[in-house]
């Protein structure tokens, strides 16, 4: 809340007898902001930060991707009980172990990030992703090594949950922090793009392997390519990253080479990435973005992970039937997402994240109901109807999430809140589904979950503040063009009285 005006509190016969010192008060309150407070991006440098975030987020959902999608060859090849749903329970309780590990990932990482800079800990996190998905590849099978090859291959998606509960904060973060104020929504944007690429690689991949080779081929040797392709592209992400300058936000936190003064809309100028601040002095924004994160994830992960196995596993589609439908819808929502982006900045963030909300509370009953008709166009007609309410958040929550914390604890308190509930509701989502549907009977179980998350997510989204084409908290404006600066300098500063 802005401070009240002293002239307005004050005594009036004490402003009369003192109206320079009145006058001082209001500009040390409103102090005029100078040109060399605000950011002019580089338009190449804010790609480049958009492409190197947003591969290691393609890269991040490729890894759990080609685990979702290999889920029923997975249980087979490490969990031999010869019953198929405790294989597939198995698989997915394995899937969610990731899940509960990163929590600890974003408490590590996050405030590190906050502390050492946004680069080298996403640097990190890359080369931890890499080695954790290659290294699955590598695991012998249970007919081989016995009870090793399912705890090897819970140490290894270990490593993954860890490494990832720095990724997502981090990117999103890295991306903010570049993009200029207005354009934030269309850059941001590229980050779920990278998600949506990650999916449709691995789908694209699992689909190609499943036309090629037998169940026989696939359960020997045929699983392990998708995740041996992880390490060649974690040096790509890697070198790509390593390539960038620290973001400007964080140089102006930590005093670098453009230095924030008071008139830069309060700009932080220090950086205390602790997780006691985080949770003692930020726990209403932490909850807020634990719903917001947990309505969104429930319905991603239900779309874009779990789908598959539900067309296969309960209504009785081969794998690759399922895996191309997905696959279609997929590439048509990667069409729309900047879009969405670029209509967030025009038209606020609350308006398309109320909108992907209310779309699963009310579609997705219908949409599951067209699914369980059967046919092609059917399935295809209702994984749209999912997948337009979905593209709704992925080209929005990239740029709203950042937005809701100062930049001294933005990566940390984003790690934090973005990993619990993505440990609580975004992993376990497939298992929870599977679960519920082998307890009730009911098909429609998926439909009932996601317009419960979302019904979360319409509260969560109405209690948030508006942030589009805003500085970020605790950072200086950030404009494109040096004329911008210009006249956000003059709309900033009073006339001159004569």
């Amino acid at each position: 809340m802005a401070a009240p005006d002293p002239q307005q509190v004050a005594d009036p016969e004490a402003v009369k007898r003192h109206p320079v010192l009145f006058r001082a008060i209001r500009q040390r309150r409103n102090p005029r902001l100078r040109r060399t407070d605000i950011t002019v991006t580089d338009d190449r440098a804010v790609r480049r930060a958009v492409k190197a975030a947003s591969l290691g987020n393609a890269m991040e959902w490729f890894d759990f991707g080609i685990y979702s999608y290999l889920a029923v060859t997975l249980g087979r090849v490490f969990f031999p009980t010869g019953n198929d749903t405790t294989q597939l329970l198995s698989s997915f309780a394995t899937f969610a172990v990731a899940f509960l590990v990163r929590p600890l990932g974003g408490m590590f990482f996050g405030p590190m990030g906050d502390r050492l800079g946004r680069k080298k800990v996403l640097a990190l996190t890359m080369i931890m992703m890499a080695v954790g998905t290659f290294a699955i590849g590598l695991i012998p099978s249970h007919g081989t090594i016995g009870l090793w090859a399912p705890a090897l291959l819970i140490f290894f998606r270990m490593l993954q949950g860890f490494s990832t509960g720095g990724e997502y904060g981090g990117a999103s973060t890295f991306i903010a922090e570049y993009a200029p104020d207005k354009r934030r929504g269309f850059f941001g944007s590229f980050l779920e793009f990278g998600t949506l690429a990650g999916y449709v690689g691995a789908a694209g991949l699992v689909t190609a392997l499943y036309a090629l080779l037998d169940g026989a081929q696939m359960e020997a040797w045929g699983w392990r390519i998708p995740f041996l392709v992880a390490g060649p592209l974690g040096l790509v992400g890697l070198y790509l990253r390593m390539r960038l300058d620290e973001t400007p936000a964080f140089q102006k936190l930590e005093g670098g080479r453009a230095r924030a003064t008071e008139a830069a809309d309060g700009a932080e100028t220090t950086s205390k990435g602790d997780l006691a601040t985080i949770f003692r002095d930020h726990w209403p924004t932490l909850i807020l973005c634990v719903c917001l994160v947990g309505a969104y994830n429930i319905t991603d992960y239900m779309l874009l992970s779990y789908m598959p196995t539900y067309l296969s596993d309960e209504l009785g589609y081969s794998e690759t039937h399922g895996l191309l439908i997905l696959l279609a819808v997929m590439v048509f929502l990667m069409l729309l997402i900047s879009r969405v982006g670029a209509l967030s900045d025009r038209y606020g963030r609350k308006p398309l994240l109320m909108a992907g909300m209310g779309g699963f509370l009310v579609l997705s009953l219908p949409a599951f109901l067209l699914i369980g008709q059967g046919g092609v166009l059917a399935v295809t007609a209702g994984m749209l109807m999912l997948g337009l309410s979905l593209v709704c958040m992925l080209g929005t929550m990239s740029a709203a999430l950042p937005a809701l914390f100062p930049t001294r604890v933005r990566y940390g308190s984003l790690s934090v809140g973005y990993n619990l509930s993505a440990s609580v509701f975004g992993g376990t989502t497939p298992l929870v589904i599977t679960a519920l549907i082998g307890w009730t009977g009911s098909e429609l179980m998926p439909a009932y979950y996601a317009m419960a998350a979302a019904l979360v997510g319409i509260i969560a989204v109405a209690c948030m503040k508006e942030t589009a084409r805003q500085p970020l908290a605790g950072s200086p404006p950030s404009v494109e063009t040096h004329e911008e600066a210009a006249e956000l300098c003059a709309a900033r500063s009073p006339e001159p009285r004569f």
